[in-house]
């Protein structure tokens, strides 16, 4: 592992197909945006370095196929997983009603009880929202999970997810502490420190 480098983070991005799951991705790992992004075959992979509060995290993201073909996939795509990113797409509410059973999988597989989750509403730079921010919230709310709303094709929302999500697990020393032999992470003023830095996007239960 990297010397200044404190943790590698095992990240999920999940939901149903077509929702911009691979989309989130790429605007975080490479700030790019393609409108005519082709469906996942199997499960994408990538990898990249994010500083939260002094302390660097290499990030290993998988984005899966929402498609029920490539569900064989499942058990080890889930195993050892410290957060997840459950996406939906705001202006088609099945992709929001189907969030159930990505939990329900999530909470079949998944290997740790801790694991952190961040709700994501995608796409709403659109206009014909069939979603409301506050039945995502809520939504989020019952099942302990951040919230944000975000746009992969504008940026709005993005950077913000994935930093909420990795600065979450770092404060859960269970989740990745074992793995890095002791090493002490300085998580002190963050609150204070990052108050607002998101934009008021993000909500914590």
């Amino acid at each position: 592992m990297d010397e200044d480098v404190l943790t590698t983070l095992k990240l999920l991005i999940i939901g149903e197909s077509g929702v911009g799951k691979s989309s989130l991705l790429l605007r975080f790992t490479e700030d790019t945006f393609d409108p005519e992004q082709s469906a996942t075959i199997g499960v994408d992979f990538k990898v990249k370095t994010l500083a939260i509060d002094g302390n660097k995290a290499k990030l290993a993201i998988w984005d899966t196929a929402g498609q029920e073909r490539f569900r064989t996939l499942t058990p080890s795509y889930y195993r050892g997983a410290q957060g997840v990113i459950l996406v939906y797409d705001v202006t088609k509410r099945d992709t929001f009603t189907k969030l159930e059973n990505w939990l329900n999988e999530l909470e079949t597989y998944t290997t740790r009880n801790d694991i952190v989750k961040m709700l994501v509403g995608n796409k709403i730079d659109k206009d014909d929202h069939e979603v409301d921010r506050n039945e995502g919230l809520k939504f989020a709310r019952k099942h302990s999970m951040l919230f944000i709303e975000a746009s992969a094709k504008t940026k709005d929302g993005v950077q913000c997810a994935f930093e909420e999500l990795v600065e979450k697990i770092l404060q859960t020393p269970g989740l990745w502490e074992s793995e890095t032999q002791g090493q002490k992470v300085r998580l002190g003023d963050q609150d204070q420190a990052r108050a607002g830095a998101c934009g008021g996007y993000c909500s914590i239960p």
